[in-house]
């Protein structure tokens, strides 16, 4: 008989659906930016594609009732939880992880190692921290993360070039996506009236954020008429808390009365959440970051604050070098307090180099957006799980194991 024509296939708009992922980290409620940004990330990427689905693998040091989201706990060093933790990421497309050297058990926390050599899906490696000078150990573990992993990811530029200057990680599967930020721009009317100038630094206080330094260039700008306040935001440390109690945040007010600053430097320590923080950040006309931290490629603060619109003065680590390079804030060296009191004085006396910055950093927000950044995952994400880069593709390679 006659050939019929056979009726066009129905149209598949998305015939696959974005690859499952679970997530290893800490997170909420463990007090740490990384928590933070691995809550975010999840948040984001579900956000822009709705039918993603996620998992939590919660890191802990010991066990506690898993948080709302997570499916499983890594305890570290426990052997029974890596079980349970394989079974529950094999049930998804891919695992993504948050590495900082501290967070895992182990020296170096190279306990992740046997977890990433055992797992049975292709593993994206997002790395916070990448040492100038790693130990010898330092460098097996990050370079064994990089390994196992079908794809790297770093925040900054300059995180990528020092991976690919002093770790043999090759350029293949790295990928620079920046750190996530909430856009936060000012309101219309908020900062209408009266107020004094605000300085701003926040985030979990501890030795080594260089706040010492901060607080002497204050020294500088007692004279300006409004006389400005300098907010030290941000509760202590847990680490820090456990450790010493709230020794360190008296020897800051110490300083802070022996250089007769009183009238300048406030601590505020209470608890907030997001949105108070974000408000809190719009109130701001200069954000401090005086790091004492000489490498450090990834900043959080940073972000959020270019994210946010406010002018910024950053001690010349890394990271602020890079994004603050276009002019949406000033960078001065370290361990020169007079500068830095200088910086912050130019910005609050000069309302036109104010207002160029906030211009430079809206332009940089764009890409800063957590949409934008959880969009660029879940594509590398999709990408590897579909070329299923990484050593564990095919059959063969799971029997070898």
């Amino acid at each position: 008989g006659p050939m019929t024509a056979l009726a066009p296939p129905p149209l598949v708009l998305s015939a696959v659906p974005p690859a499952a992922v679970a997530h290893l980290g800490t997170f909420p409620p463990t007090q740490c930016g990384l928590a933070t940004f691995g809550a975010a990330l999840l948040d984001a990427m579900s956000a822009v594609q709705p039918d993603r689905r996620v998992g939590v693998v919660d890191v802990v040091d010991a066990p506690r009732p898993l948080p709302l989201r997570a499916g499983v706990q890594l305890v570290n060093g426990q052997r029974e939880s890596l079980q349970r933790c394989l079974a529950f990421i094999a049930d998804h497309d891919a695992l993504v992880v948050e590495h900082e050297f501290g967070i895992f058990g182990g020296p170096d926390g190279d306990e992740v190692l046997e977890l990433l050599d055992k797992v049975t899906v292709p593993v994206m490696s997002v790395l916070h921290t990448v040492p100038a000078d790693p130990t010898c150990h330092q460098r097996v573990v990050l370079e064994q993360v990089a390994a196992l992993s079908g794809a790297v990811v770093v925040m900054s530029n300059a995180a990528r070039d020092r991976l690919l200057d002093s770790y043999r990680v090759g350029p293949a599967s790295l990928h620079v996506v920046p750190h996530g930020a909430r856009v936060n721009p000012p309101r219309p009317g908020e900062r209408d009236g009266a107020h004094r100038p605000t300085v701003l630094t926040w985030g979990l206080l501890g030795p080594g954020k260089g706040i010492e330094q901060a607080i002497d260039s204050m020294a500088v700008v007692r004279h300006l008429i409004p006389l400005p306040r300098y907010v030290i935001a941000g509760q202590t440390h847990p680490k820090v808390l456990a450790q010493s109690g709230e020794a360190y945040r008296d020897e800051l007010r110490e300083r802070v009365r022996r250089l007769g600053l009183d009238d300048i430097v406030e601590f505020d320590d209470e608890y907030r959440d997001l949105d108070s923080l974000a408000l809190l950040v719009r109130s701001a006309d200069v954000v401090l970051l005086p790091y004492e931290n000489r490498e450090q490629v990834t900043s959080g603060v940073l972000v959020e604050a270019v994210a946010s619109e406010r002018p910024v003065v950053a001690t010349a680590f890394p990271h602020a070098c890079e994004l603050l390079s276009d002019g949406a804030g000033i960078v001065v060296d370290h361990g020169d307090a007079e500068s830095l009191g200088l910086a912050v004085a130019t910005i609050l006396t000069r309302p036109r180099v104010a207002e160029g910055m906030q211009m430079r950093a809206r332009r940089l927000a764009a890409t800063l957006a957590w949409p934008a950044v959880a969009r660029r995952y879940g594509e590398i994400v999709d990408e590897m799980v579909s070329g299923q880069s990484g050593r564990h593709s095919g059959p063969e390679a799971v029997q070898v194991a």
